[in-house]
């Protein structure tokens, strides 16, 4: 039986730009592991929070950037970028994500949209290999 979203992570999808909505409800129905929608469109507020995180303020970094797809993009009208969190939710284990991450690449292929993938940045299809770290966080490819 597959899975689907509740409440909370559908209402993280509002404001996603629509093929990353389409790539994530066709990879919750073919994912082998339950996974939510922890964060959609970010604002640049939001972002500065994160940001601070680790350096100004307690906490693990947590971003690198200031800028981010999470953003709502001007042209568009939406974000460009999700997190995803893998069940059970374990921070520190990456092999969840990794299958998460593999349903959302076949989605994505499905669905005949390209998607990033956090813990890939440089898509060479190794993950962590240099240090990439992001791994609930997928975004449109453009």
């Amino acid at each position: 039986m597959p899975y689907a979203f509740g409440t909370a992570s559908r209402d993280h999808m509002k404001g996603v730009d629509p093929r990353m909505v389409k790539v994530l409800e066709r990879a919750i129905q073919i994912s082998p592991v339950d996974f939510k929608v922890i964060e959609g469109v970010r604002t640049p507020q939001r972002q500065k929070k994160l940001y601070a995180q680790g350096r100004t303020e307690p906490g693990q970094i947590v971003t690198w950037t200031l800028k981010s797809n999470h953003f709502v993009d001007p042209k568009t009208g939406f974000g460009r970028a999700v997190d995803l969190l893998p069940a059970p939710y374990d921070w520190k284990d990456p092999g969840q994500f990794d299958k998460m991450s593999r349903a959302m690449f076949e989605a994505a292929r499905q669905v005949g949209v390209k998607i990033r993938w956090g813990a890939d940045w440089d898509q060479d299809g190794k993950a962590r290999e240099r240090g990439e770290s992001d791994s609930p966080h997928f975004e449109l490819a453009l």
